[in-house]
């Protein structure tokens, strides 16, 4: 049977210093209270202890100068027994509140008094050189008592000294009191410490809870953390404080939004952004995955208020859906490509079938003049667009709207005086916005002219003075006036708000090609929109 190992309890580990950052505050703030308070104390003290034995010193000065001075004293002195007249008087002199000693005594230093009377007619101890000249003398001096603070002062007759009084404190007296008056400065110095320690330890609790109990190393890293984070996040990320400024704003939010370096600190409503998305920052409820255009780009917001107790500010992030909004719109082209091709093919189809049928019935002559002059047709149409327009995407995309514009019963036409050449497009004007452009004012028009008495839709392309001119108008009812800006607004339809973002698009694409959208009345009273776009590059306005 084998016998367990006993376990050996580990010595716990203590630290030199407190791990959280406030704790380490603490542990500082209390030593240098601490420090504070005991260097005031014993300034306190020091001070106290000079002060008191000046106090003495000028106590016992202002005794013996008045015993010496007093009458009854010069006449004791002449007397036959100066000890019997004296001794009453200087200790009646003598008390807690007083000198601790009065000694009077003959030139020659032989004491008439003494608090101790068995010490009467000895020596004093002490130097009375200086008294003896006429003048008072002040020293501390190891006496009969122990050591004082003692002051000799001379009884004059004339000019003759014929007495010395010699009046003192002891030290013990003045330690006494010294003890006295440090117990009670110990008091208010521990209570100067305890209440500095308890204000210490309120502000560092709420330190802690502020910085999560972390200490410096961890706040540092997580400091860094965050700044790396911060700008390699290609999202935009915004922070806004509780009276809807920007608090904190990565490189990418400054990207998209279009600001500057100086955007901390600036109110949102003051930022020029569009008033759609404005109003989704400064909401106060959250939002999730909005889709709002700015001059440039799509972006798809999404908001979430930080609470606390009390509203505290506003966390966004950006994403970019300008690239996916484009191709987006590339398929949406590509699908309607689709469908031109599908109905073509299901018209060839009857046609064939009509050709087919008009053989079989031996009527072959018909049947090679319906043939020629249906491909007559359609190459006429191709023609006449290819002819105009040089630029195959451009061209592509007329081809299929009209084939589209075949199928919804609404005619299609191309100005005469459209005309663009293959290569005269710079790189500016990338064909994804040309896309954009005119196939999103082209479904306008086919969407409006539908259903009209004579349904059609005119387009002139042309590009000839430095710029290139876009032109789509439709024989739909119109855009009211009041609506002329707010059909480019994201929302905006004719069939209901909620649907629209064809000619906010429009424009966005317009203004990244430093050009413009107009809106008006075309020739038989429907919308008329006419894009102008620069050849050349030019600064974009400020």
């Amino acid at each position: 049977m084998r016998t367990p190992r006993p376990r050996i309890p580990r010595t716990p580990r203590f630290r030199a210093f407190p791990r959280s950052l406030a704790g380490q505050l603490f542990a500082m703030q209390v030593v240098l209270v601490a420090a504070i308070v005991a260097g005031c104390a014993l300034f306190a003290y020091v001070t106290d202890r000079s002060q008191a034995e000046e106090t003495a010193r000028r106590q016992a000065t202002a005794t013996a100068t008045a015993v010496a001075r007093s009458p009854s004293v010069a006449a004791a002195v002449r007397s036959a027994d100066p000890t019997a007249a004296l001794q009453p008087y200087a200790q009646a002199l003598t008390g807690d509140h007083g000198v601790t000693f009065v000694v009077i005594m003959a030139p020659d230093g032989t004491r008439w008094t003494h608090p101790e009377p068995g010490r009467i007619g000895q020596t004093y101890l002490g130097h009375i050189d200086v008294a003896l000249r006429g003048e008072t003398y002040s020293e501390t001096y190891r006496g009969t008592l122990g050591p004082s603070v003692r002051t000799v002062a001379p009884v004059l007759e004339g000019d003759r000294v014929v007495a010395l009084v010699s009046a003192g404190i002891t030290i013990d007296r003045i330690s006494e009191q010294m003890r006295r008056q440090v117990t009670a400065l110990l008091w208010v110095a521990g209570a100067a410490l305890a209440l500095g320690g308890l204000g210490t330890y309120v502000i560092n609790a709420r330190l802690r809870r502020h910085t999560h109990g972390m200490n410096a190393a961890e706040l540092s890293r997580l400091h860094d953390y965050h700044e790396a984070a911060l700008h390699a996040v290609r999202e935009g990320l915004v922070m806004l404080d509780g009276q809807r400024r920007i608090a904190l704003i990565n490189d990418g939010a400054r990207e998209l939004l279009g600001l500057g370096t100086d955007a901390v600190g600036a109110r949102v409503a003051e930022l020029g952004l569009p008033p759609s998305l404005t109003g989704a920052l400064l909401s106060s409820e959250p939002r999730e995955d909005e889709l709002h255009l700015t001059a440039d780009r799509v972006l798809v917001v999404s908001t979430r208020p930080v609470v606390g107790g009390e509203r505290r500010g506003t966390v966004v992030t950006l994403r970019d859906h300008t690239e996916l909004q484009a191709l987006s719109g590339e398929l949406d082209s590509e699908r309607g490509f689709t469908q031109a091709l599908r109905a073509q093919a299901h018209e060839a189809a009857n046609r064939l079938h009509t050709v087919v049928s008009l053989i079989e019935l031996g009527r072959a002559q018909e049947a090679v003049d319906f043939a020629t002059a249906e491909l007559e047709l359609a190459q006429e149409l191709t023609d006449r667009v290819v002819d105009a327009v040089g630029e195959p995407v451009l061209a592509a995309l007329l081809l299929g709207k009209s084939a589209q514009a075949s199928e919804r019963g609404v005619e299609l036409l191309l100005t005469g005086d459209s005309h663009i050449d293959d290569g005269v497009l710079p790189r500016t004007l990338p064909p994804r916005d040309l896309v954009t452009i005119l196939g999103n004012l082209i479904d306008n028009a086919l969407e409006a002219a539908q259903g009209s008495a004579d349904a059609r839709v005119t387009v002139t392309a042309r590009a000839d003075g430095g710029e290139l001119l876009l032109r789509v108008a439709d024989s739909g009812p119109g855009v009211p006036p009041d609506d002329s800006e707010a059909v480019f607004r994201r929302g905006w339809s004719t069939r209901g708000d909620g649907r629209g973002i064809g000619l906010a698009l429009v424009r966005q694409a317009a203004h990244r090609g430093r050009g413009t959208v107009e809106l008006g009345r075309g020739p038989e009273g429907g919308a008329e929109f006419t894009v102008r776009l620069p050849l050349t590059v030019r600064p974009v306005a400020s």
